[in-house]
C-alpha cells in the first residue's frame, strides 16, 4: 500500500506540471483531489487494513494530501501571475476611457431636518446655542424645579455615567438653565439643537436617542398666546397654511401651566396608524410658561420677566415631512434609506 501511495503521489506531480490554464488545472484537482481520486480511496480502504497498517497508511496518505494541495495552490497562483503578466504586455490602456464616479458623501437625514428646522425659527428671530450632552445632576433635574428624589425624575428614563451626579442628557431643557445665565437679564429668543438620550422602549416612534430642539423666549410681558403662536407659526412654514396643530394640558415641573403639542399625522391623513397609535396626531414635544424658579435659577427676576420653552422632536418632524413610517430608520443605517436624501 505504501508503494501504491509513492505511485500515486509521482504521477499527481508529474500530472500537475503539464497544466498550463485554470480549465486543466481544474480537472487535475478533481483527478487527484477529487472524491473519486486514487488518493481520497486509499482513506476509504482504512478500515479494511490490520490494525497495526492503518496508523502508518493514513499518515503517509495524509502527508501526501498536504503535498498535493501546497503544489495545486503554487500552481494556481503561477499560472495566476502569468496570466496577469500576458495580460499587461498584450493590452493596452485606453486613458481616453472614462474614470469611475467615486460615491459622493449626503448629509444624514436627521441633520437635514435639523437644519430645516433651525431655518425656520432662524427666520423667526430665534439665535442657535449649543449645549453640553453630558450634564451634571443639577443642571438635568434639579436646577429645573426637580430636586432629589423628585417623583416626575422618573418620567426621563436616564442614562447615568460612572461619574458622580453625572449623566447624558434625557432633553435639553439643562440648555435653558446654560442659555439664560449667560445672557441674564437680557431678553432671549434662542433654540437648543441636540442629540438626547432615554433608556426607552425602542418603537416605530420611540428611540433610545433622538435629536431634540429647545425653544427658549425671556423677556418682559410674554405669555402663552406667545407661544402658542409660535408653534403654530412654526407648523405652518414646515408644512402649509392648512395644517393643523393642537394643544393638550400636561404636566412638567420646570413650565407652569404646562402642555403638549401635536401636529396632525400626514401618513394616515389623520384615520390613525401604527406611527401616531392610532389617534391621527403625533405628539411631537412638551411646552408650557418657564416655571418662576427656573426663571429666576437662571438669573431672571420672575416678578419682571415671563417666558416660554418647548421642547421638539425633530426626527418625528422629519417622519411628517417625508411620510417616513419609523422612527428607527433614522439610525438603522440602512443605505437604501439613506440614499433617499
Amino acid at each position: 500500500m505504501l508503494t501504491e501511495l509513492d505511485q500515486i503521489e509521482r504521477k499527481a506531480l508529474q500530472a500537475l506540471e503539464s497544466s498550463q490554464d485554470e480549465a486543466t488545472l481544474e480537472a487535475w484537482r478533481v483527478a487527484h483531489l477529487g472524491r473519486s481520486s486514487p488518493l481520497m480511496l486509499v482513506f476509504d480502504q482504512l478500515g479494511s487494513l490490520a490494525k497495526d497498517e492503518r496508523p502508518i497508511i493514513g499518515r503517509r496518505a495524509n502527508e501526501i494530501k498536504r503535498v498535493l494541495e501546497a503544489a495545486y495552490s503554487a500552481r494556481s497562483e503561477s499560472l495566476r501571475q502569468s496570466a496577469l503578466q500576458r495580460s499587461l504586455q498584450s493590452e493596452r490602456l485606453d486613458v481616453t476611457l472614462p474614470g469611475r464616479a467615486l460615491p459622493v458623501g449626503r448629509l444624514h437625514p436627521a441633520t437635514i431636518s435639523l437644519r430645516t428646522i433651525i431655518r425656520a425659527f432662524a427666520d423667526m428671530g430665534f439665535q442657535v446655542y449649543r449645549s453640553p450632552e453630558v450634564e451634571t445632576d443639577d443642571f438635568n433635574f434639579g436646577l429645573l424645579n426637580m430636586p432629589p428624589n423628585h417623583p416626575a425624575r422618573d418620567k426621563w428614563d436616564t442614562y447615568y455615567t460612572n461619574m458622580p451626579n453625572t449623566s447624558l442628557r434625557p432633553h435639553t431643557s439643562p440648555g435653558q438653565i446654560h442659555v439664560m445665565r449667560q445672557y441674564a437679564p437680557e431678553p432671549i429668543r434662542a433654540i437648543l439643537p441636540g442629540m438626547c438620550y432615554r433608556y426607552e422602549q425602542v418603537s416605530a416612534n420611540h428611540e433610545t436617542q433622538f435629536n431634540q430642539l429647545e425653544v427658549l423666549a425671556v423677556g418682559r410681558n410674554i405669555t402663552f398666546g406667545d407661544l402658542k403662536g409660535t408653534i403654530s407659526n412654526f407648523a405652518r412654514r414646515m408644512f402649509g397654511e392648512n395644517f393643523r396643530t393642537r394643544i393638550r394640558p400636561s404636566y412638567f415641573p420646570f413650565t407652569e401651566p404646562s402642555a403638549e403639542y401635536d401636529f396632525e399625522c400626514l401618513l394616515c391623513g389623520g384615520k390613525g396608524c401604527s406611527v401616531c397609535a392610532g389617534t391621527g396626531w403625533l405628539e411631537i414635544g412638551g411646552c408650557g410658561m418657564v416655571h418662576p424658579i427656573v426663571l429666576q435659577n437662571g438669573g431672571y427676576d420672575p416678578e419682571k420677566f415671563s417666558g416660554f420653552a418647548a421642547g421638539l422632536g425633530t426626527e418625528r418632524i422629519m417622519m411628517l415631512k417625508h411620510r417616513i413610517e419609523d422612527i428607527r430608520y433614522f439610525w438603522a443605517n440602512d443605505m437604501r434609506f439613506l440614499e433617499q436624501f
